[in-house]
């Protein structure tokens, strides 16, 4: 008796069901060894800087949606002792820490603690402004104006060679002079998180250490990030190294974080910055008016549309892709960690050296491998560069900064700080750069005038050079 339907049971309806099933496995299997070769190219993708001894070792991430394409680690955690690199191995995040610190603001303002139009001074009122008005906002954006004490001659040699004080980091910034009005330009600046870690801690009656645990790693369940502790015994924490272009190896000192604190004084896993990725991005740490405002772009007094929001960079990648993410260094680490909102993918890479190799060309490598997309050729210029021939100066991060700029069969070509003159590719008008660097040259007169400034652009700078 046969138990089929008596329409399924007439051979030629059997043989078709027969065939579309055969079709679905072997689509199925195409599907498995396209996701397998895919795993493939990113795992040699990640691992090839291992293999080059331009990274002592790596722990990257790909995940694009609920699927992770790749999470592995590569080299070594620990040189001296042939230590291998662990999965969850902790490192130094450096600079990504500002997220986390403008993320914290955004949860106090929509908790009525704090405004982020708020003078600097309403929270710190001997905070020495020089008369100007120097919002929480224009400290998140890069855009205040003030000095940074990171940048200061005699800040490298306190900071490594002591436990550098809370107090003494803040006497120091207070004898920084503004390098501009607020709102004038954008230049990185360390010191405007660093002040925004002390206005968490009033508006929260919490050291910035307890906020942050209690407010984002807890509830997320990021149970290998915590504030730095360099005294502490951390298990499957890397060491960090510096690596020369010759691959010598040389391990970094220790920095004390009694210094960086918000700016850049947060340590974590791989792991765990995926999970910070898919919550952030994902609705969890912040509600939906604030994350809006939290990747928005910023403005400059005169409009001028920035690449940085508020901790992080806002805008395409080296290759042309929209990312939201943030690069961190410190002494022997160097991580990047970023979100491709149209692809809703995060892409994490840590590498614990300092050296040739940039882990956001890692990220940007692996995106466009899982993305399918070939960065465009660079163009030519084709107009007259002799218009843009000159001299140009203006502030820079912790000294004054100048670009020649001379004529040359290529183009215009591009000395920075006295550095070696280089042609760079043009993108538009009287836009040049190659990867995130950006030159722009403005006229005086709209379109017809005199060429008299060219700002530099980048993300978390937007620097204004006059022409001499």
């Amino acid at each position: 008796m046969s138990l089929l339907h008596p329409a399924l049971a007439r051979p030629g309806l059997r043989f078709f069901l027969g065939t579309v099933a055969l079709v679905s496995i072997a689509a199925t299997q195409a599907a498995a060894q396209t996701d397998s070769a895919l795993a493939q190219r990113l795992d040699s993708i990640a691992g090839h800087w291992v293999q080059r001894n331009y990274a002592v070792g790596i722990v990257a991430a790909v995940v694009k949606g609920d699927e992770t394409l790749l999470h592995k680690s590569y080299g070594r955690a620990d040189v001296e002792w042939d230590v291998p690199m662990p999965l969850d191995a902790m490192f130094v995040i450096g600079s990504v820490t500002k997220q986390f610190t403008g993320a914290a603001v955004l949860q106090l303002r929509d908790e009525g603690k704090l405004s982020l139009d708020d003078d600097i001074t309403e929270w710190l009122p001997d905070f020495d402004t020089h008369g100007h008005a120097v919002t929480l906002r224009h400290l998140l954006a890069h855009t205040a104006g003030i000095g940074d004490f990171t940048e200061a001659r005699e800040f490298g040699s306190l900071s490594t060679n002591i436990r550098f004080p809370r107090d003494s980091a803040y006497a120091l910034q207070q004898r920084q002079p503004p390098q501009f009005a607020p709102g004038g330009m954008q230049i990185y600046n360390n010191a405007g998180f660093w002040l925004l870690g002390l206005v968490i801690e009033k508006a929260s009656g919490m050291t910035y250490e307890d906020y942050i645990e209690q407010h984002i790693f807890e509830p997320l369940g990021m149970t290998r990030s915590m504030y730095c502790h360099s005294e502490e015994n951390i298990p499957r924490r890397a060491h960090g190294y510096f690596v020369t272009r010759d691959s010598v190896i040389r391990r970094a000192w220790t920095i004390w974080h009694t210094w960086p604190f918000a700016a850049g004084s947060l340590c974590s896993s791989v792991g765990d910055m995926v999970t910070w990725l898919q919550a952030l991005h994902g609705g969890r740490v912040l509600s939906p008016a604030s994350y809006t405002e939290f990747i928005a772009p910023g403005r400059l007094n005169d409009g001028t549309p920035l690449r940085y929001g508020m901790g992080l960079q806002v805008g395409p990648d080296p290759s042309g892709l929209m990312y939201i993410g943030h690069g961190g260094r410190a002494p022997g680490f160097w991580v990047e960690v970023g979100w491709y909102p149209e692809a809703q993918m995060g892409v994490v890479v840590m590498i614990n050296n300092v050296g040739p190799l940039d882990p956001q060309e890692v990220v940007t490598n692996l995106a466009n491998e899982v993305l399918g997309r070939t960065p465009p050729p660079p163009k030519r210029f084709t107009g007259d560069p002799a218009p843009l021939v000159g001299r140009y100066v203006g502030p820079g991060r912790g000294e004054e900064m100048v670009v020649e700029v001379t004529e040359t069969p290529q183009g215009p070509a591009f000395s920075i700080d006295g550095r070696p003159s280089r042609p760079i590719p043009w993108i538009e008008g009287l836009t040049f750069g190659a990867g995130l660097p950006r030159f722009i040259f403005r006229r005086a007169n709209g379109d017809s005038g005199e060429v008299t400034e060219l700002r530099f652009s980048m993300p978390g700078a937007h620097m204004i050079l006059r022409r001499q």
